[in-house]
């Protein structure tokens, strides 16, 4: 006698309907997905053109252009990541490799999921406070970087960290019986082990940067006009708006739900390109 046929009748139903509503629950969400995506490039697709993509909006020349927006984004993105990734990373491997006392430990997880949970208008608040304020940056793409790698840290933590207890403890052990020291150990085994989690943690910290919108507007400012980049002054110095708060300038402000659907159609193409670069980055770390 099977084990399907060794079941009761009224075991079989209920299995049978919880078989069902996970199908369903799984489809009614593929199903949500797929028309979100769908009703965006629907509304969006047709306006994207080059001339959207290369040029800036100037009311003088009549044209609509989001490339200082894109750049901006492309910014924020480049230098939220350089400095949280190595801060979560290490604070991670710390907190599981080399923290002395599991209370302090705790205390650090606990504090990141808070942080994690935290509404991103207060990290705003604070970042208009810290780093505009008090530092004398104002309203600069370098602030609202700088709030944003506050913001992702948690998630970064908390990511890797998980990945990081999955390896194999006789991995460990076994790299130091072989007269690996620590953090060789850790360098050669623990990380490429755990580089799954490491891409994960990167993928929903870029995620939340390219959708974050209050804490770049308080931070970063709303100018659409294209910024010098070519100086070290200018770089400290530029302001302007990423491609979320140009989304809201243009659907909220402007009700132009046409260019609002465009950006959108664009957000959505750079997250899934960014999605794919990181997931390639990790497959061949972990190839070699």
């Amino acid at each position: 006698m099977t084990a399907k046929t060794a079941l009761s009748p009224r075991r079989r139903l209920y299995n049978g309907a919880v078989r069902l509503t996970l199908w369903l629950s799984a489809g009614l969400t593929c199903a949500l997905l797929l028309f979100l995506i769908g009703y965006i490039l629907f509304r969006g697709a047709p306006g994207v053109s080059l001339e959207l993509l290369t040029s800036q909006e100037s009311i003088l020349n009549g044209t609509v252009g989001i490339l200082p927006s894109i750049v901006n984004t492309l910014c924020v993105i480049l230098v939220s990541l350089a400095i949280a990734l190595p801060l979560g990373v290490g604070a991670a491997v710390y907190l599981t490799e080399y923290a002395p006392s599991r209370r302090l430990a705790g205390a650090v997880e606990f504090a990141a999921e808070t942080l994690a949970g935290i509404p991103s208008i207060l990290y705003a608040m604070v970042g208009v406070i810290l780093f505009c304020t008090v530092l004398g940056l104002q309203k600069t793409l370098l602030a609202g970087a700088l709030t944003l790698v506050i913001m992702t840290l948690p998630t970064i933590i908390r990511t890797t960290q998980e990945s990081l207890r999955t390896v194999p403890q006789s991995y460990r052990e076994g790299a130091l019986g072989l007269g690996s020291g620590r953090w060789h150990m850790i360098r050669t085994v623990v990380l490429p082990s755990s580089v799954d989690g490491i891409v994960t943690g990167c993928i929903l910290a870029v995620g939340r940067v390219v959708g974050e919108s209050a804490v770049l507007m308080y931070t970063a400012g709303l100018s659409t006009a294209m910024q010098d980049f070519s100086t070290i002054q200018g770089i400290m110095r530029a302001s302007g708006s990423t491609l979320t708060v140009a989304l809201y300038v243009y659907a909220k402000e402007r009700a132009d739900f046409a260019i609002a659907f465009s950006i959108a159609t664009i957000l959505l193409a750079l997250t899934v390109v960014i999605n794919l670069a990181a997931g390639f980055a990790g497959w061949r770390l972990k190839r070699r």
